[in-house]
Protein backbone atom coordinates (compact mmCIF):
# COMPACT_ATOMS: atom_id res chain seq x y z
CA UNK A 1 0.00 0.00 0.00
CA UNK A 2 1.61 3.30 -1.22
CA UNK A 3 1.12 6.48 -0.43
CA UNK A 4 1.36 9.33 -2.96
CA UNK A 5 3.62 12.25 -1.39
CA UNK A 6 2.19 15.65 -2.67
CA UNK A 7 3.80 17.89 -0.43
CA UNK A 8 6.32 18.46 2.73
CA UNK A 9 3.67 17.36 5.02
CA UNK A 10 3.16 13.92 4.20
CA UNK A 11 7.43 13.13 4.52
CA UNK A 12 7.33 14.43 7.56
CA UNK A 13 4.57 12.21 8.99
CA UNK A 14 6.18 9.84 7.55
CA UNK A 15 9.77 10.53 9.28
CA UNK A 16 7.64 11.32 12.11
CA UNK A 17 6.40 8.30 12.10
CA UNK A 18 9.59 6.48 11.13
CA UNK A 19 11.05 7.86 14.48
CA UNK A 20 8.32 7.10 16.56
CA UNK A 21 8.45 3.88 15.80
CA UNK A 22 12.35 3.36 15.74
CA UNK A 23 12.42 4.90 19.28
CA UNK A 24 9.37 2.53 20.70
CA UNK A 25 11.60 -0.51 19.45
CA UNK A 26 14.96 0.53 21.38
CA UNK A 27 12.90 1.39 24.35
CA UNK A 28 11.50 -2.18 24.09
CA UNK A 29 14.56 -3.59 23.69
CA UNK A 30 15.95 -2.55 26.74
CA UNK A 31 13.20 -3.40 29.37
CA UNK A 32 12.66 -6.60 27.58
CA UNK A 33 16.96 -7.49 27.93
CA UNK A 34 16.16 -5.90 31.35
CA UNK A 35 13.67 -7.83 32.37
CA UNK A 36 14.54 -11.21 30.81
CA UNK A 37 17.91 -10.35 32.94
CA UNK A 38 15.58 -10.35 36.24
CA UNK A 39 13.05 -13.13 35.87
CA UNK A 40 13.17 -16.87 35.18
CA UNK A 41 12.36 -17.68 31.40
CA UNK A 42 8.85 -18.60 32.70
CA UNK A 43 5.43 -17.57 31.44
CA UNK A 44 3.69 -15.89 35.06
CA UNK A 45 0.41 -17.34 34.00
CA UNK A 46 0.87 -20.56 32.39
CA UNK A 47 4.09 -21.44 33.76
CA UNK A 48 5.84 -22.66 30.58
CA UNK A 49 9.72 -22.63 30.23
CA UNK A 50 11.24 -20.92 27.41
CA UNK A 51 14.83 -21.23 26.41
CA UNK A 52 16.78 -20.97 23.66
CA UNK A 53 15.19 -20.29 20.33
CA UNK A 54 11.64 -20.12 21.66
CA UNK A 55 12.92 -16.99 24.26
CA UNK A 56 11.41 -14.85 21.63
CA UNK A 57 8.11 -16.11 22.34
CA UNK A 58 8.05 -14.68 26.01
CA UNK A 59 6.99 -11.11 26.00
CA UNK A 60 7.44 -8.22 28.69
CA UNK A 61 4.32 -7.23 29.93
CA UNK A 62 3.47 -4.01 32.25
CA UNK A 63 1.11 -4.83 35.08
CA UNK A 64 -0.25 -1.08 34.86
CA UNK A 65 -0.80 -1.40 30.90
CA UNK A 66 1.45 1.83 30.94
CA UNK A 67 4.55 0.96 28.73
CA UNK A 68 6.29 4.40 29.66
CA UNK A 69 6.45 2.76 33.08
CA UNK A 70 9.58 1.27 33.39
CA UNK A 71 11.14 0.92 36.63
CA UNK A 72 14.74 -0.17 37.28
CA UNK A 73 13.74 -3.51 39.61
CA UNK A 74 11.52 -4.24 37.20
CA UNK A 75 7.87 -4.30 39.50
CA UNK A 76 5.61 -2.96 36.84
CA UNK A 77 6.79 -6.12 34.47
CA UNK A 78 6.14 -9.85 33.86
CA UNK A 79 7.27 -12.39 31.73
CA UNK A 80 4.16 -14.06 29.96
CA UNK A 81 3.96 -15.69 26.64
CA UNK A 82 2.66 -14.33 23.56
CA UNK A 83 -0.97 -16.82 24.08
CA UNK A 84 -1.05 -15.68 27.92
CA UNK A 85 -0.34 -11.51 26.42
CA UNK A 86 -3.02 -11.52 23.85
CA UNK A 87 -5.37 -13.19 26.58
CA UNK A 88 -4.80 -10.84 29.18
CA UNK A 89 -4.93 -7.30 26.94
CA UNK A 90 -8.41 -9.06 25.84
CA UNK A 91 -9.38 -9.23 29.26
CA UNK A 92 -8.43 -5.73 30.02
CA UNK A 93 -9.81 -4.08 26.59
CA UNK A 94 -13.74 -6.44 27.73
CA UNK A 95 -12.88 -4.94 30.83
CA UNK A 96 -13.01 -1.21 29.76
CA UNK A 97 -15.68 -2.00 27.01
CA UNK A 98 -18.11 -3.04 29.34
CA UNK A 99 -17.50 -0.41 31.92
CA UNK A 100 -16.52 -3.80 34.54
CA UNK A 101 -13.82 -3.08 36.52
CA UNK A 102 -10.21 -4.38 35.12
CA UNK A 103 -9.25 -8.15 35.66
CA UNK A 104 -8.44 -9.22 39.06
CA UNK A 105 -10.96 -7.05 40.71
CA UNK A 106 -13.88 -7.61 42.50
CA UNK A 107 -16.16 -9.24 40.46
CA UNK A 108 -20.25 -8.28 39.89
CA UNK A 109 -22.66 -10.53 40.12
CA UNK A 110 -24.94 -10.41 36.80
CA UNK A 111 -27.29 -12.34 37.44
CA UNK A 112 -29.76 -12.30 40.36
CA UNK A 113 -31.51 -15.45 38.81
CA UNK A 114 -31.38 -17.99 42.09
CA UNK A 115 -32.11 -21.18 40.40
CA UNK A 116 -31.84 -23.76 43.39
CA UNK A 117 -34.06 -21.27 45.77
CA UNK A 118 -36.38 -23.00 47.87
CA UNK A 119 -34.64 -26.47 46.86
CA UNK A 120 -33.81 -26.84 50.78
CA UNK A 121 -37.36 -26.31 52.02
CA UNK A 122 -38.36 -29.49 49.24
CA UNK A 123 -35.61 -31.36 50.90
CA UNK A 124 -36.38 -31.75 54.27
CA UNK A 125 -40.13 -32.26 53.46
CA UNK A 126 -40.88 -36.26 54.80
CA UNK A 127 -41.81 -38.49 53.11
CA UNK A 128 -44.00 -41.45 54.19
CA UNK A 129 -41.59 -44.68 55.30
CA UNK A 130 -42.25 -47.62 52.30
CA UNK A 131 -43.68 -50.29 53.56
Amino acid sequence: MSQKKTGKGTVGLENIITTARRERELREKTYRERALKLFPHVCGKCGREFTGRKLKELTVHHRDHNHDNNPPDGSNWELLCNYCHDNEHSRYLDAEWYGAETPGGEQQVSSTHKPFEGLEALLKVKKPPLT
